[in-house]
């Protein structure tokens, strides 16, 4: 049995809340930068050029690269062969306090979701925690701001429903977004589970890198076309107009009821960030 220590823990997490927020993960900053190269509309091009020095920026000037520091997602990967030593979840909202406070990044957590007292220091995280085979532990910090997470829609589909009424949702809900999300979005889509879980397989799948596709083909291909079909929106950068409104598009997939098909729409922003350590 391997012990790690929660003070451990707490560093860990410290730590990638700043790097999350400063710097975008190295495949999705390809992306962007590459993306004005596959627009045709010189306002398009320029924003994306702009989107492209507010990356250069934030590094230089180690400043967040987004005034919206977001809500603090973690994902935990607790090998079975671990002992933590002290208590968890405590251990993992000290380090989002201690990444937020002494980060000198933006706190946007309330205490109550009606009586909207901000907490002053971004605690509670989101904590999702899995067990997994090892003595490893592994966390992901994915910093969500809510222009786009209130963009994000959930569906209760019938089995009925079928290839082409999933795609139209996904397009449907980027459309309706519009400018609010600052395209170009990237898309986390939660297909199967029940209600809860495709809800968590759609955020799950925002922390995918976006250059790598769907490991089964048959999805891998799905994500190609509602790639597509998000772009012929015509939303564009910042809602602008244009032909690049989604970076990429990530689908996880789930068993599901005969009864049902539950699909989830996560949308991220152009500064969909996540940052792994493994401890």
């Amino acid at each position: 049995m391997r012990k790690i220590e929660a003070g451990e823990i707490t560093e860990a997490v410290s730590r990638l809340c700043g790097e999350a927020n400063r710097e975008l993960p190295v495949g999705l900053e390809k992306f962007v930068r590459d993306s004005a190269g596959k627009e045709s509309s010189p306002m398009g091009q320029a924003i994306l050029g702009d989107l492209a020095r507010n990356l250069d920026a934030a590094r230089d000037m180690a400043v967040p690269i987004c005034q919206d520091t977001g809500m603090a997602v973690v994902f935990a990967e607790v090998g079975q062969e671990v002992h933590i030593e002290g208590d968890f979840e405590k251990a993992v909202n000290e380090g989002v306090r201690r990444g937020y406070v002494e980060g000198l990044l933006r706190c946007s957590v309330v205490e109550d979701p009606l009586r909207r007292v901000n907490t002053g220091d971004n605690t509670p995280a989101i904590l999702h925690t899995r067990l997994a085979p090892g003595d490893k532990l592994t966390l992901t910090v994915a910093p969500k701001g809510f222009g786009s997470e209130n963009m994000s829609r959930l569906q209760m589909l019938t089995p009925a429903a079928g290839e082409e009424d999933i795609i139209s949702f996904v397009a449907e809900t980027v459309k309706r977004a519009g400018a609010n999300p600052c395209p170009p979005v990237v898309l986390g889509v939660g297909i199967g589970g029940d209600f809860e879980l495709c809800a968590y397989l759609a955020k799950k799948a925002l922390c995918r890198d976006v250059s790598q596709r769907n490991p089964d083909p048959f999805y891998a291909e799905l994500e190609e076309k509602m790639l597509r079909r998000v772009n012929e929106t015509g939303v564009g950068p910042q809602g602008f107009g244009g032909d690049v409104t989604a970076l990429c598009v990530n689908i996880e997939a789930y068993p599901t009821h005969i009864a049902g098909l539950p699909v989830a729409v996560n949308v991220g922003c152009h500064v969909t960030r996540h940052k792994t350590m493994v401890l």
